[in-house]
């Protein structure tokens, strides 16, 4: 969804009416994998790919008599090897895709919670005996439905998917798949301390995708000269710098300064938040004192344990961009697992 969502807005505004293509599920070498999207409208205006070929004629005029017809339907396309690359399938890939006329008040409910970057669902029927719940949907985050069709089974079915962060179809009864599209928040490593592996992580970081925060009451340490590829500097002791970020689901926190006055108060912080990741620089010696200190300030054995200390993987990192690399696989692993 996110690759056409300016221009799924820009025709909202100008009063458009607009179907949306969604690929369901593929096989073979499919180009494009569940969860793409090409939106339309009935004048020939196109955005975004389900397969890279000549599939999107096909879907292109599917997808529109679903807006006149006002139900939506599931297509499949499959080809054979010799024709592939013709139609943008290669090597007899097939997919499924759904397409529908795109309901305006889901998507505005939908938008918001991207816009907001908090974890939400998108839950479509795309098969079912009773022809009438085809295409029924619902758009649910955390805290349960926000809008759309109210169905006890879908929306607990939808959370769980939504809870495993993973894009998929999932079975309801023998005739009925709920299709569930998950959006996460953006992914956003929070260092502490601008030292000099914080510097190279930020790279890293940036690489992936990630938004990077350095968080350094000493600035010296926080400055724009040594960061000027990190999303946002907070020259702010973490107390106060926790007050002003968000820390959920998607993110990863990094404790760099081997301080005590700095690392242990932004640990409180986080080892009872959302985040996913949690690391502190630090021999094992080191950590073992650090331990000591939370256990005395009443955080538990399970709480502490979700610290990676020493922080990131063991590769024999020697200097701060490989100290860096080490870091950031351990982090993609904690996310990915």
């Amino acid at each position: 969804m996110l690759e056409v969502l300016d221009d799924i807005d820009r025709w909202f505004g100008e009063n458009e009416t607009v179907g949306l293509a969604t690929v369901i599920q593929t096989w073979g070498s499919a180009p494009r994998k569940a969860g793409a999207k090409m939106a339309m409208t009935p004048d020939g205006k196109i955005s975004g790919s389900v397969s890279g070929g000549c599939v999107e004629g096909a879907v292109f005029e599917e997808a529109v008599a679903t807006i006149e017809a006002g139900q939506g339907k599931l297509l499949q396309y499959g080809v054979a090897d010799e024709t592939a690359w013709e139609v943008g399938l290669a090597c007899g890939g097939s997919i499924s895709v759904f397409v529908e006329p795109l309901d305006r008040p889901l998507y505005d409910s939908l938008r918001a919670e991207i816009a907001a970057d908090r974890l939400a669902a998108l839950a479509t029927v795309t098969a079912a005996a009773d022809s009438t719940l085809i295409g029924r949907k619902f758009v649910i985050n955390k805290a349960g439905l926000l809008a759309g069709w109210d169905d006890p089974a879908a929306r607990e079915a939808a959370a769980a998917v939504m809870h495993d962060g993973q894009t998929q179809a999932v079975t309801l009864d023998e005739n009925t798949t709920l299709f569930v599209e998950v959006y996460l928040p953006a992914p956003q490593l929070i260092m502490i301390g601008g030292v000099h592996i914080a510097v190279a992580l930020a790279h890293v970081a940036k690489i992936l995708g990630y938004q990077t925060i350095v968080i350094d009451p000493r600035r010296a340490f926080g400055s724009d000269e040594r960061f000027p590829h990190a999303d946002r500097l907070m020259t702010l002791w973490p107390e106060k710098a926790f007050k002003e970020v968000t820390v959920n689901e998607n993110t990863a926190v990094a404790l760099l300064t081997h301080d005590p006055k700095i690392d242990d108060p932004a640990i409180k912080q986080v080892l009872r938040s959302d985040a996913f990741y949690i690391g502190a620089l630090g021999s094992r010696k080191t950590h073992a004192k650090r331990v000591k200190r939370l256990q005395e300030a009443g955080f538990t054995d399970e709480e502490i344990g979700r610290i990676h200390g020493p922080i990131g993987l063991n590769i024999n990192a020697q200097n701060p961009e490989e100290i860096a690399v080490a870091v950031m696989g351990q982090i993609i692993k904690a996310r990915r697992t």
